[in-house]
């Protein structure tokens, strides 16, 4: 049986032709911020999945900005509060934003929360958006506009430290720069092994990876830049995918969350890759990354399990392709529902 690894090996990233072909039909380019009268925002229904754990510093920034968003259909938002020991699960009870808000019983990571939100949903396209992540607000019109049943859509990041925003409120009056992720501008240590692959550099590198991968299209067929290949690129702090595609696969594996930090959305991510999904970035898409006070303290205590983490995604990747699991999700996200507490 083929493994997912000699699945993506398989696998082109060749969106060029469609990004060519949607900027013909809809006269805007593809990294252009998106009107909301542009007609082509309504051929997606969007749902947003927000698995939020002790984000009260921020959630309530968070929902204000998309309840902002100038998008002019209807779209959901779930929050699926991570057995939190703040005031995360009040603030999404109370948002009118929220359309649905169930808290776990117990923390079970941000997997199993964005699995029972996407059983939730009811939208064609998942926006995956981390309870810290605030949008400008045109990127859910973005979103759905440009989604269709074969495409991952990829947002960006520009991080800022608690000091610098203080809750999030009043953060949109600035610009998010999109080269404050680390996709796009990328400064690597040397001297020591790098996170993903473990390579060691003994010079400094200039790195684009966004820029020198032609917006991803070279990380076809399994490539690497450096330390980075196409599964890595899909973040979870905000990316669009076909709801369909993610429960066909079986949705995020919950193992890692069981583990420690990180790697189940680059999994997810592989999986979607394999199934024939492109993966193609959209530029104008750029969030700010809200941290808590502690950032520090937490950073330290998502490294310390990445090494498990990341040893659970190589063997994973080692494994078959997962496909035709959308029944035992179903079941086990039910099951798992029974259990929660009904927030809103």
């Amino acid at each position: 049986m083929t493994s997912l690894h000699e699945e993506l090996l398989r696998r082109n990233n060749f969106h060029t032709s469609s990004t060519r072909s949607w900027e013909a039909i809809a006269g805007l380019g593809w990294h252009e911020p998106t009107p909301s009268t542009i007609p082509l925002a309504a051929v997606r229904t969007v749902s947003v999945v927000i698995p939020a754990h002790n984000v009260g510093y921020c959630l309530l920034a968070v929902l204000d900005a998309l309840e902002n968003q100038h998008h002019r259909y209807r779209f959901e938002v779930i929050v699926v509060d991570d057995a939190s020991t703040d005031n995360t699960a009040a603030i999404a009870a109370g948002h009118s934003i929220v359309t649905t808000a169930i808290r776990l019983p117990e923390r079970m990571g941000a997997a199993t929360a964005r699995n029972l939100g996407t059983a939730l949903t009811r939208g064609q396209t998942v926006l995956y958006l981390d309870g810290d992540m605030l949008l400008p607000p045109h990127v859910i019109t973005d979103i759905a506009a440009r989604a269709t049943d074969t495409s991952v859509l990829v947002g960006f990041r520009h991080n800022l430290p608690y000091e610098a925003h203080q809750g999030g409120h009043g953060v949109l009056a600035q610009h998010p720069n999109l080269a404050a992720d680390h996709r796009v501008v990328w400064r690597p240590p040397v001297g020591r092994p790098l996170l993903y692959t473990g390579v060691t550099l003994t010079e400094p590198v200039d790195g684009s990876p966004l820029d020198h991968t032609h917006d991803f299209v070279d990380l076809g067929y399994g490539q690497r830049y450096v330390d980075w290949d196409l599964p890595r690129m899909v973040v979870t702090a905000l990316v669009a995918v076909p709801r369909a595609a993610v429960v066909d696969i079986g949705g995020f594996d919950p193992e890692f969350g069981r583990i420690g930090w990180g790697m189940e959305d680059t999994y997810l991510g592989a999986c979607l890759i394999a199934a024939g999904m492109l993966v193609i970035p959209l530029r104008q898409a750029v969030g700010f990354h809200l941290d808590p006070p502690d950032a520090d303290e937490q950073w330290q205590q998502k490294l310390a399990t990445w090494p498990d983490t990341l040893a659970r995604y190589w063997d994973l990747i080692r494994q078959p392709a997962p496909t035709g699991r959308s029944r035992a999700f179903t079941t086990a996200m039910t099951d798992l529902l029974r259990i929660c507490e009904v927030l809103r």
